[in-house]
């Protein structure tokens, strides 16, 4: 089981991210921010076709994922 990142960590990982966006997006910007393996993984979770308006989309589409 994936382990659901701190939201404070990853509002910080996904900062300039322009919203909506999608999975890949998201994590992009996450590695160019050198997110840790934790968020990255967490991230590659979310669902593949899916658009988030903003990042507590994001948080919300993770934590519904236990």
């Amino acid at each position: 089981m994936t382990t659901i990142p701190n939201a404070i960590d990853l509002l910080k990982n996904l900062s300039g991210v322009e919203f909506p966006a999608n999975k890949q997006e998201l994590i992009r910007a996450a590695r160019e921010r050198k997110a840790s393996k934790d968020i990255i993984k967490a991230l590659e979770t979310l669902p593949d076709h899916e658009m988030f308006d903003d990042p507590s989309d994001v948080t919300e589409a993770l934590t519904t994922r236990r």
